[in-house]
């Protein structure tokens, strides 16, 4: 049912929110699916969409750009999921959202995972040690 109501959606209005709101419930039936790799490509079309139809300060997007983050993560994709939430959703988020909103608070949580958990704070933390 959900894949019929994307093809409709995308159909009659490629680039509307209820577009992209089809999108990523089929994004997250695919994760609850544990197709985590075929979730990971829709978010990134999900998110790119978006970026395009809503600009990337947009509050909607910001929150698909979370989304497609924590995927990242999810399939271990520790330098990608680092730079892509300090360098492009960070900024955006703290410049239009503010410091203390909720979608800037847990792009923050993102990008410490990453860093905690990545290749780059293993080398850290090997270095260190010697």
């Amino acid at each position: 049912v959900l894949e019929a109501n994307l093809a409709l959606n995308r159909r009659y209005w490629p680039r509307s929110k209820e577009t992209v709101t089809a999108e990523s419930n089929v994004a997250s039936c695919l994760d609850h699916l544990g197709r985590f790799d075929e979730a990971l490509v829709l978010k990134r079309e999900i998110y790119a969409i978006a970026v395009a139809s809503s600009g990337a300060s947009d509050e909607y997007t910001i929150m698909m750009g979370s989304n497609l983050s924590s995927s990242m993560l999810g399939l271990g994709l520790w330098d990608e999921a680092t730079t892509f939430t300090r360098d492009q959703l960070l900024p955006v988020a703290r410049r239009s959202l503010g410091s203390d909103h909720d979608s800037t608070l847990n792009l923050n949580m993102y990008l410490a995972w990453a860093l905690a958990e990545g290749p780059a704070h293993i080398r850290d933390l090997l270095e260190a040690e010697t």
